[in-house]
């Protein structure tokens, strides 16, 4: 036991030492990057200043060209207002009408419309009589012939 603590103490000042010289040498290292980075900002000054104006421009080129270039909203579609008008679809039906062109069920078009399944299965059932359709794909179709939904 005795020489265990021995060997430990003969260990730490060691220890200590090298520690000691690691950070002299981290420290002279700092140093020597400190006066490199100085020699280099007076011996190169012009330089970084225009590296700097020319991020600046760069920067706000690239948000004005975002700005200017950004693709325009789409448009709601309309349809045709003329076979709209013509079948007597009113705007309602066209609602229920695009989103079961997109795939939805009764329940999911009754929450994106806030109204009841039931009133969505009467809408449905005019689309279908209006179209001429007897099933929700034949409504569909029916309705991309005639440009009333994508």
């Amino acid at each position: 036991m005795r020489a265990a603590l021995q060997r430990r103490a003969d260990w730490l000042p060691a220890a200590r030492r090298v520690v000691l010289y690691g950070l002299a040498l981290a420290a002279g290292t700092a140093v020597l990057q400190w006066l490199d980075y100085q020699r280099l900002a007076r011996a190169h000054s012009d330089d970084i200043y225009i590296l700097l104006i020319a991020a600046a421009f760069l920067a706000l080129g690239v948000m004005v060209g975002m700005r200017l270039m950004r693709p325009a909203p789409p448009l709601p579609a309309e349809g045709n207002v003329q076979a709209q008008a013509g079948l007597g679809i009113s705007a309602r039906e066209m609602a229920v009408l695009r989103e079961l062109a997109a795939g939805r069920s009764n329940k999911e078009i009754a929450l994106v419309l806030d109204i009841s399944p039931n009133t969505v299965k009467t809408h449905l059932a005019r689309l279908f009589e209006k179209l001429g359709a007897q099933r929700r794909t034949d409504a569909v179709n029916r309705a991309r012939e005639l440009g009333l939904v994508p």
